[in-house]
């Protein structure tokens, strides 16, 4: 997704359209940003249900660093086309609208998935503890009839 809308700012920097023409592609990529920010941080304390099934560390972490490398590289590339046809100023202009739109972003999105997440892993943890409940009754009733004390 973010490949995508870069490309798409790119050509409309190359094509000479203002600013605020770009609007649309700009909160494209900015979106794609923020969630590529938010999963990273995400993995860096996943939930209880994500520690058990993902893949390994190794690939997670290299995978990472890839996209991370490149989100980096397209972020620089922009603010230098934006700053050299519009000025300085114009950048300012544009992490202003970027930290607006992360802030809404964040509040609307990513609560919801660290609500759904909160909602697995209590789920994930009941069921843990009525197994375990269970298996422990289970367990000194036996033990219980074997001594006859029931």
């Amino acid at each position: 997704m973010a490949t995508g809308a870069f490309k798409g700012l790119k050509a409309a920097i190359g094509a000479g359209k203002d600013l605020q023409d770009m609007t649309g592609q700009l909160a494209n990529w900015g979106k794609a940003f923020s969630d590529f920010t938010n999963i990273e941080e995400r993995e860096k304390n996943p939930p209880f249900w994500k520690k058990t099934f993902k893949g390994s560390d190794e690939e997670t972490a290299i995978e990472i660093f890839a996209n991370k490398k490149k989100m980096e590289q397209m972020r620089e590339e922009i603010k230098d086309h934006i700053s050299w046809n519009y000025g300085p100023s114009a950048w300012k202009e544009v992490l202003a609208i970027e930290a607006r739109m992360r802030k809404q972003r964040k509040d609307e999105l990513y609560r919801k998935q660290e609500q759904v997440d909160a909602i697995i892993n209590f789920a994930i943890g009941a069921v843990i503890f009525l197994i375990s409940g269970g298996i422990l009754f289970v367990t000194f009733y036996l033990i219980g009839q074997w001594q006859g004390r029931w």
